[in-house]
């Protein structure tokens, strides 16, 4: 299997913390999506990464898409809970998480993306986006109750939550989001200190 994907985005990271957790084999080739040579869209006509291609060509993406076929491969160390209320809860954490992610991208390409001026940039779209990351982050504190944010071990939600906080502190060093969220920096702290998580760790 190759990844194709980009180290900076959070979404492209939650595959790749996937995938070392549950110890598949794949190649990874980085793609710069906003590059006048990219040829992404040949695997995802949306132009997005990640992408995951298949030994036999077919491509998978979203990363929603990829994680749940991944866990699906072996039966060991699951991340998603095969059915019921704790399928749910988890899945929900991770929607919560991405939703987190989201947001921050599209304040981070308000604020950068070059096909803009700086006169057509739009404090209040940021501002917009910036208030759905602290709601998000203050929904997850609430809801974090013990070492993990769904059962008693690792799981997809907290793989999710963990990229969305690494994203932030990658973009968006200014936010002292830890000042009011112990359980949140406790989770992500821990969470650091797992090889998978170390390993994919970008740099601003």
């Amino acid at each position: 299997m190759k990844l194709i994907g980009w180290a900076a985005s959070p979404f492209v990271r939650k595959v790749r913390v996937v995938l070392a957790e549950k110890k598949v084999a794949f190649t990874y080739a980085d793609e710069n999506i906003w590059a006048s040579e990219t040829t992404i869209d040949t695997m995802n006509p949306l132009g997005k990464v990640p992408c995951l291609v298949l030994e036999g060509g077919e491509a998978l993406f979203d990363s929603r898409v990829i994680v749940e076929y991944l866990d699906g491969l072996s039966p060991v160390g699951r991340l998603i809970p095969p059915s019921g209320r704790q399928r749910a809860e988890v899945k929900t954490w991770e929607a919560l998480a991405d939703g987190v992610m989201e947001a921050l991208v599209l304040a981070r390409l308000e604020a950068t993306w070059p096909g803009r001026t700086e006169a057509q940039r739009s404090p209040a779209w940021m501002a917009r986006q910036m208030h759905k990351v602290d709601r998000g982050l203050d929904a997850m504190e609430r809801g974090l109750s013990g070492a993990y944010c769904s059962g008693n071990s690792l799981s997809l939600a907290d793989i999710a939550v963990g990229c969305a906080l690494g994203y932030l502190d990658l973009r968006f060093a200014q936010v002292d989001w830890r000042g009011t969220r112990p359980r949140l920096a406790d989770l992500h702290q821990r969470l650091l200190a797992r090889e998978s998580f170390a390993s994919t760790q970008a740099q601003a």
